[in-house]
């Protein structure tokens, strides 16, 4: 699973309610799950001691911080941390309108099966609360190296069978997706301006009718809408085409983020389209 908010703020300003989902994660999965960091030179080190307090450097005293955090385990894709902060107000970001901070945290099924989807729903909730985001979402993902041969082939072959399984890829987003919303996914979580545009807490409740939909306000003119009790992949070859989802597509579409291209020569433009618009036609 991955948990991401987009904020259409420089870092500076949302670099404190940062690590306070940081700590918020790591009280709930435990110090020891994430054990190795990236140098920013390309070379995994041992997250002791020596690497939070470059990690804590990293968030306080830089403008453009980039942070990854890993599995201590290599190979063992389970738990991560992945934050990119801007500075809005420079170039080249001030020179893209889609650019944002933005921050990802990553939990295995296991966790989602062990504790059940309440537990997982209240730590998104609570890692969301200190976030002045825009938009964000929590729900099943396609989670490893994506740049490893072969593995968005595995991935394209599945992700049409699968529609409520999500493509993450946070470094393009932070730079593309502004303030619109990405495809809806089990929990969608709606800020300023959209949530705004299409009528509050209580519009968007209004135009949602699937039983098992709810919409949950939040402070700050902020809200959450939960699809189901379970975050679900959908099954189209067994007719599981997850009609909650595609309604709350429909309702958002004015206001949806759209992939401007293929991942590589695995995802030509016309499947990132398809999977763009998997919940619209």
């Amino acid at each position: 699973m991955s948990i991401s908010f987009y904020m259409r703020r420089s870092h500076q300003d949302v670099v404190h309610g940062v690590m306070q989902s940081l700590e918020s994660y790591l009280r709930v999965v435990g110090s020891k799950a994430l054990g190795r960091y990236d140098d920013g030179e390309g070379t995994w080190r041992e997250l002791d001691a020596v690497g939070w307090a470059h990690t804590r450097r990293e968030l306080l005293e830089k403008r453009w911080p980039l942070v990854t955090l890993r599995d201590a385990l290599d190979g063992d894709l389970r738990y991560g941390f992945d934050y990119r902060g801007k500075a809005l107000d420079e170039p080249p970001a001030a020179d893209e309108p889609g650019a944002v901070s933005a921050v990802s945290f990553w939990l295995p099924t296991e966790f989602l099966e062990e504790h059940g989807p309440n537990h997982v729903r209240e730590l998104a909730l609570e890692l969301a609360a200190p976030l002045p985001f825009c938009s964000g979402h929590a729900g099943l993902s396609f989670i490893g190296e994506f740049d490893l041969p072969g593995v968005l082939r595995e991935i394209r072959e599945r992700c049409f069978r699968h529609p409520g399984l999500d493509l993450p890829d946070l470094g393009e987003h932070s730079w593309k997706v502004g303030t619109r919303i990405r495809a809806p996914h089990w929990l969608t979580f709606l800020g300023l301006p959209v949530l705004g545009e299409v009528g509050g807490t209580e519009g968007l409740r209004s135009r949602l009718s699937s039983a098992e939909t709810t919409v949950q306000e939040m402070e700050g003119g902020r809200a959450v809408v939960t699809l189901g009790p379970w975050p679900e992949a959908g099954d189209t070859e067994r007719g599981q085409v997850l009609p909650s989802y595609r309604e709350l597509a429909c309702v958002l579409e004015p206001w949806l983020y759209h992939e401007e291209r293929g991942r590589n020569l695995d995802f030509t433009l016309e499947d990132v389209r398809h999977w763009d618009r998997r919940f619209l036609d």
